[in-house]
């Protein structure tokens, strides 16, 4: 097994990827596990886990789990090729307010969890474990940013003399994808035990926590028909990925000459937000042809449902277990100051600030802002299984404009050089500022709302 290599390596990775998922599919309807808010992607992620080299039952080699643990940055480009190509685009002068609403709900999530970053290190960490003042950033690195950011920022932590900032700020991340998902599932619960959910509203009866269904076959006259649609439809999706990283590399282009923190954001920026931009763009192709109908919604949704579920098994069965104990301390002070923002602003802003079907809009917001994206959109399938909130193009929107900000954008890029500069005190307090400026106006926005 030590062997393997290339094509069998990844050949095996994910035909065991792809088993565990159907296991999971299988083990969480039987015990219930749905009810409490816990989807089969994070208990064939769990399997793996127990099964990986870092587990009780260690059968897997090493070689898997590694190549498990960098699949969901290609995993979530592909969910978010797929995000735009199923839906007709939506009506921009009707968008503009919730989609408003959405960015200003992040952006005070983003800068909040620089502040309360700021409080967990001044009032906890600083004093009792002499932690460095750049642990303040770690919670939006890990939870905003996920994996890709934490990873790209350990040069800027070394050079400033935070030489632990990469492991620890992938040990956040880790720790946000679990809490994102397990944290979200039981909001989703409680959700629909409160009556929050549209289909609640409208007098439906409540829905049972649904897994994503893998892609579905639409209908057609034959199983050559079937496999056409397939076969054209991931084609779109490697359409729309294909613009994304034509995109990325004219943006690493133009940054070449320029150096400094610019060219830091673009090399630091992820493909999966420009994806969303060439999902658009495909859509809008389509529509102005006159062959939208060839982006079978079905296909589409089902498509990025199974990757999103991939996405999931494959971050948790890739878990580096050694590094969570290695920093279990301030890994559990900083998730749990991180944790207590995120839900404040998602259970008592978010209904303030976000139109109807607000709590649809909030939790896929819980999950991008905890874990990753794909956390978000599965915890939106969870919660709005058919589509009713309408959530989804707003959230893109505010993706594709607030990715070059936060989540390894400019933001998450200057922090730390700002933090050293200024010092935490002040850092912090200009954070306050911020997050009481984007959440005056996201109450502002909501207020007037019709």
């Amino acid at each position: 097994m030590s062997a393997l290599h290339g094509p069998l390596l990844l050949a095996l990775a994910m035909a065991v990827l792809g088993g565990l998922v159907a296991l999971g599919r299988a083990i969480g309807p039987a015990l219930g596990l749905q009810r409490i808010g816990l989807p089969a992607a994070l208990v064939a992620g769990v399997l793996g886990l127990l099964l990986g080299p870092y587990g009780p039952w260690p059968v897997l080699p090493a070689p898997v789990e590694t190549l498990w643990a960098r699949l969901p940055m290609v995993l979530l480009t592909f969910v978010f090729g797929t995000l735009m190509l199923g839906r007709p685009l939506p009506d921009l002068a009707k968008l503009w307010k919730p989609a408003a609403a959405q960015t200003l709900l992040g952006l005070t999530l983003g800068f909040g969890q620089y502040l309360v970053g700021a409080v967990a290190v001044l009032l906890v960490l600083g004093p009792w474990l002499g932690a460095d003042p750049l642990m303040a950033c770690l919670i939006e690195v890990g939870f905003e940013g996920g994996h890709g950011s934490a990873a790209v920022m350990g040069p800027i932590y070394a050079d400033l003399g935070f030489a632990g900032g990469t492991d620890l700020g992938l040990a956040m991340a880790t720790v946000g994808l679990l809490s994102s998902t397990v944290v979200g599932g039981l909001l989703v619960v409680l959700a629909q035990g409160q009556g929050w959910l549209l289909a609640a509203e409208a007098g439906a009866p409540l829905c049972v926590l649904p897994e994503p269904t893998a892609a579905a076959v639409a209908a057609g006259p034959s199983w050559a028909e079937r496999l056409r649609q397939l076969a054209t439809n991931l084609a779109l999706v490697g359409i729309a990925v294909g613009i994304g990283v034509v995109l990325l590399a004219g943006l690493e282009r133009l940054a070449e000459p320029t150096g400094g923190v610019l060219r830091t954001v673009i090399d630091a920026l992820p493909v999966y937000p420009l994806a969303l931009a060439g999902s658009l763009l495909v859509r809008l192709a389509l529509e102005r042809s006159d062959r939208a109908e060839l982006a079978v919604p079905a296909l589409q949704n089902g498509l990025g449902a199974l990757a999103t579920d991939l996405l999931i098994a494959a971050a948790t069965a890739g878990l580096n277990l050694p590094l969570l104990r290695a920093n279990w301390l301030p890994l559990l002070v900083l998730s749990g100051f991180g944790l207590a923002w995120n839900l404040l602003v998602i259970l008592v802003l978010a209904p303030r600030i976000l139109p109807a079907g607000w709590f649809e809009r909030a939790v896929i917001e819980f999950g991008q802002a905890t874990g990753v994206a794909a956390s978000g959109l599965l915890l939106l399938g969870m919660a709005d299984p058919d589509g009713r909130s309408e959530a989804i193009p707003a959230f893109s929107i505010k993706q594709l404009l607030l990715q070059p900000v936060l989540a390894g954008g400019v933001v998450t890029v200057a922090a730390p050089l700002a933090l050293h500069s200024w010092g935490l005190p002040l850092w912090g307090g200009v954070c306050l500022g911020l997050t009481v400026l984007w959440g005056g106006l996201a109450l502002a926005l909501g207020a007037g709302r019709p």
